[in-house]
């Protein structure tokens, strides 16, 4: 009687297995900490089949930081319901990105804690991943407002600052929120809300903080710029 052949695993699927093990020990562990012998001791694999899939420490590293921002922004654009309310909409994509992140706190270690201190050609995949997820909060907000005001024309420099400063917000409470223990996604989201939603819901109503008169930007008025937010 022959031998029973086993049937060979497909290589998109032992490369999604080296870099499921790839993010938990870069997760836990960091970058520089870190070995290609646990990582393939982790995935099942020899570290000569790691090397030959993903070619080097480096590039394994690359390949979990796209997958994981990858990932992370379409949860986001996924979460966000367009055609709700200005606050629902906002509600729906923060739940979206910290129930992303809580299910996947390694994943989230390597974006925002690793791969921005260990080389630029790291930080900037995270940074291309952050400035997709800015542009998307900014149009989000900046289409609500319109329609909130009425005006098709208002500037996108009025909405822009906000948008990096929830996204900000958003990256620092998912930390807090991952390191927390007992603290849920719907406290997370309802925690940046209640925090950032009396500024944008007083945008929405056309009612702005502007800053006194007798204290100018003086980096606008040397340029010649008014305020974002007169």
């Amino acid at each position: 009687m022959g031998a029973v052949k086993t049937k060979r695993m497909p290589r998109a699927v032992r490369e999604q297995q080296m870099l499921d093990a790839a993010v938990r020990t870069f997760g836990q562990r960091g970058y520089m900490a870190a070995s290609m012998d646990e990582i393939a001791e982790l995935a099942g694999v020899s570290k000569p089949l790691v090397y030959l899939y993903l070619n080097s420490k480096e590039d394994l590293f690359t390949a979990c930081i796209r997958r994981e921002a990858t990932a992370l922004v379409a949860a986001v654009r996924a979460g966000a319901r367009p055609g709700l309310p200005a606050d629902r909409q906002l509600w729906s994509g923060l739940t979206a990105f910290f129930t992303h992140t809580a299910r996947h706190p390694d994943g989230w270690a390597v974006l925002h804690l690793q791969a921005r201190t260990h080389g630029a050609v790291f930080a900037a995949e995270v940074a291309a991943m952050r400035a997709e997820v800015v542009e998307f909060v900014t149009r989000l907000i900046l289409d609500a407002a319109r329609d909130a005001h009425r005006d098709p024309d208002l500037p996108e420099r009025e909405v822009a600052g906000l948008a990096e400063a929830l996204v900000g917000a958003a990256e620092s409470l998912a930390d807090w929120a991952n390191a927390t223990p007992g603290v849920t996604v719907r406290h997370s989201a309802a925690t940046l809300m209640n925090f950032a939603w009396a500024g944008l819901g007083d945008l929405m109503a056309g009612r702005r903080w502007t800053p006194p008169d007798d204290e100018p930007d003086p980096e606008a008025a040397r340029s010649g710029l008014t305020s974002p937010v007169g």
